[in-house]
């Protein structure tokens, strides 16, 4: 039981730092205080997220315990499946944006100090029917796998940090890209697919179209120069 309260805390703590450093509020302040500095916040943040993971990680698999349910036989096939094409499915979507400027490359090579992270709004296939498609890619992964105590405690976390962790995503998306993003939220669910909400390829192509041309009227969301 103590191992499964240490390992609640590590991600917890995890999930916590993970938010805060994607603060809009945070970047402000670290932009204001270190511009030189802040090209290469987007690099050093995925560097600490992969870094952080590793004892939350490590305690999951590390807990003794037999799985409280496992799939067998012909529903273990299914599973493994699920996972694979949802694995196939978050490299589809990746293929829709600058992985460069994702990762944070491109931002410490050019000296880019802009806060936000995307510039353009994304739809990629996966997104006519979600609005966060590799969030619910990943949660396919994770429920199709044998569920000791500590990897259901895990999942649940997990699940509960990307439906909270939209949200939060949610807000500087609208923040940036207004109305239309209120407009898309509207038409698409967040993580679960429902046959009677998507966009057809024309009005995917069509909230691209007006988010592009909404951005040079708009006053960027955060700069270095706007958060001194």
């Amino acid at each position: 039981m103590a191992g499964l309260w240490l390992l609640a805390l590590a991600w917890l703590v995890y999930f916590a730092v993970h938010s805060l450093l994607a603060s809009l509020r945070v970047k402000r302040v670290f932009a204001s205080r270190w511009p030189e500095l802040f090209p290469a916040y987007r690099m050093v943040y995925n560097l600490l997220a992969v870094l952080l993971l590793v004892p939350p990680l490590y305690l999951t698999y590390a807990l003794p315990g037999p799985p409280i349910w496992g799939w067998q036989g012909g529903l273990a096939w299914l599973a493994n499946g699920l996972a694979l094409l949802a694995l196939v499915g978050a490299w589809y979507v990746s293929r829709y944006y600058d992985i460069s400027d994702f990762a944070g490359i491109r931002q410490w090579r050019t000296g880019k100090r802009r806060i936000e992270d995307l510039e353009s709004l994304h739809l990629s296939p996966l997104h006519r029917f979600v609005r966060h498609p590799w969030y619910a890619l990943a949660l396919i992964i994770i429920w199709t796998r044998d569920m000791p105590p500590g990897f259901l405690l895990t999942a649940l976390l997990a699940t509960t940090y990307f439906w909270w962790g939209s949200r939060l995503e949610e807000q500087k998306l609208i923040a940036y890209h207004g109305e239309v993003y209120r407009r898309y939220q509207a038409r698409v669910p967040a993580l679960i697919p429902m046959p009677w909400r998507y966009l057809t390829v024309g009005e995917a192509k069509d909230l691209e179209r007006q988010a592009r041309l909404a951005e040079p009227a708009r006053e960027p969301v955060g700069s270095v120069r706007s958060a001194q």
